[in-house]
């Protein structure tokens, strides 16, 4: 794999994750513990793309 396929594969990871956590902000009855694991996630995957692609 590319690095570019890399840097675009984790940037529709990041992009579901956001859709994800949306979704989950708009619940009635919202899941804290889910939520938190999204956001960890997300910031995972933000900080690898910070790592092999700085700006």
């Amino acid at each position: 794999m590319s690095l570019l396929d890399r840097v675009q594969s984790l940037k529709a990871k990041h992009a579901a994750l956001e859709a994800a956590l949306n979704d989950e902000a708009r619940r009635p009855s919202r899941d804290d513990a889910s939520v938190v694991e999204l956001k960890r996630k997300k910031l995972k995957i933000k900080d690898e793309l910070e790592r092999i692609a700085p700006h």
